[in-house]
């Protein structure tokens, strides 16, 4: 009887310490398994953001105009909302106004990705037909955040200075592309912006490039005429720019300058970058803003985008000493895109049943998941979305369900509700690593009569981590040891 017990013993020490049991408690430690949202906040920030009128402020021009040197660059991040008033007479409007953005930008970044595994250059397919011809008369860096409402295609922006003497402007910012451009005058065909167009000829850093500049040759489409370089970059939902490639001095707000930065000089320019000036490419590619400056690290934090607060878009800063760290994975294919090393999902502590190949890059650059600040609703490979949905569907079935609203099928009805508990939803990457999602960050409104749904969507092609997911946390890219850190509340 004692050999049985001690035999019991053995058996049950070698299970308990197995490299699975110890991995499988390790991945949710940290994962809590229920967390509040409080719906009442939630309601009245839509409206809020209906009635917001940036006019009734200080201008963020007026705030941002001092772009005197210093030994840090700095550019502040801010959201649409904070930019410009929104043009919807109802949250809902404006809410499906955000998604089918959304579900444009979604297309450009699958198109990008499946020209590259086909192997298809951009430049072997028909040019866009823009009428351009080439020829008219006349250390630590650090900036502020904003998020966007009318802005554009993007959500959030940087008001940057272009040009000596430095002209404010504000660009979206992009970890999906990488060419730098701006509108220029004379235009063939500008939209409307918030600031004045930039006149290169009032710029004394301004320098066409030759053709056989490397940047040059580093375009996906490009010409050469009178050996100046002209660009044409086209985005996946009919958007494109085309003008002048050029280096420039760029200005970030209250702080230092960087010379020769190749960017586009759009003359004709056309699509959904309403009111903004133009874009910051942060993508890994060569012509990207951290790739030119020769950027350590990229960090950023998202703030809410019902919010007129701000943030920072930060260079060369090291990650916090309490970031949850993930791998910082490339496409051998394509360099542009940020892949993160997922491992996992869990619904209120409970890891899915979901296989790790879910989320895997294989060797031709097929799969992986990328982290993205353009695109908003988080996209997961069908299975994984259909797991984690059951799971949290499952987790709140004493809440009352409503009908889905566009790509959102799992909707509740909270209008009687102040707050409500639901099942933590938490991202787990490699060596036990795990960030849980507070509950405004996977449960938001789409009117304001308390309709709320499940910000997640399922996708038969590219998975992406959306900025919804991302916001109120500093995300940081460290270029050097490939790893993407997340750090919560530290915006």
């Amino acid at each position: 009887m004692a050999q049985k017990g001690f035999l019991f013993f053995i058996l049950f020490a070698f299970f308990s310490t197995s490299p699975y049991s110890f991995v499988h408690s390790r991945s949710l430690q940290k994962s809590s398994i229920t967390t509040v949202l409080d719906v009442s906040a939630s309601i009245h920030r839509t409206h809020e953001v209906l009635s917001f009128d940036p006019e009734t402020v200080p201008t963020l021009q007026q705030q941002e105009e001092s772009f005197s040197p210093s030994s840090s660059l700095t550019l502040q991040l801010h959201s649409r909302t904070s930019l410009h008033k929104a043009p919807h007479s109802d949250y809902k409007s404006l809410t499906l106004s955000r998604l089918e953005r959304d579900s444009a930008r979604v297309r450009s970044l699958t198109t990008g990705v499946d020209l590259a595994l086909r192997g298809i250059a951009k430049s072997d397919l028909k040019p866009v037909d823009t009428g351009y011809s080439g020829v008219f008369e006349a250390e630590d860096l650090e900036g502020p955040i904003i998020s966007g409402t009318s802005l554009g295609s993007g959500e959030y922006f940087s008001r940057v200075g272009i040009g000596r003497p430095p002209k404010p402007v504000y660009m979206v910012l992009d970890t999906g592309s990488d060419v730098n451009w701006v509108q220029c005058a004379p235009c063939a065909d500008c939209y409307q912006q918030s600031d004045p167009i930039f006149e290169p000829a009032s710029s004394s850093s301004y320098s066409p490039l030759s053709c056989q500049t490397q940047q040059c040759k580093a375009l996906d489409v490009s010409e050469c005429r009178n050996d100046t370089c002209l660009y044409e970059v086209s985005y996946g939902d009919g958007s494109y720019t085309v003008g002048d490639f050029v280096t420039e001095t760029i200005t970030f707000s209250g702080s230092a300058s960087v010379d020769d930065i190749a960017l586009g000089c759009g003359h004709n320019n056309e699509g959904l970058f309403v009111a903004a000036a133009g874009l910051l490419g942060l993508g890994g590619g060569s012509l990207s803003l951290p790739s030119q400056i020769n950027a350590s690290s990229l960090s950023y934090c998202l703030v809410n985008r019902d919010s007129d607060s701000a943030s920072t878009l930060e260079f060369d800063s090291p990650l916090p000493p309490n970031a949850v760290t993930a791998p910082l994975l490339r496409n051998p294919q394509l360099d542009t895109f940020y892949y993160v090393g997922l491992t996992g999902l869990s619904v209120g502590g409970e890891l899915l049943p979901i296989p790790e190949s879910s989320f895997a890059m294989d060797e031709s650059g097929n799969g992986g998941i990328i982290i993205d600040s353009g695109t908003a609703v988080t996209r997961l490979q069908t299975d994984a979305y259909n797991s984690l949905r059951d799971a949290f569907v499952k987790g709140t079935h004493d809440l009352p369900s409503t009908s889905g609203v566009a790509l959102f099928d799992t909707c509740y009805d909270l209008s009687s509700r102040r707050s409500v508990e639901v099942p933590t939803v938490s991202f787990h990457f490699p060596d036990g690593k795990t960030l849980s999602l507070p509950a405004e960050n996977y449960l938001i409104p789409v009117d304001s009569v308390g309709t709320f749904c499940f910000a997640f969507a399922p996708t038969s092609s590219l998975s992406i981590i959306g900025n919804v997911q991302q916001q109120g946390t500093r995300v940081g890219f460290d270029l050097r040891n490939s790893v993407i850190g997340f750090s919560p509340n530290k915006c």
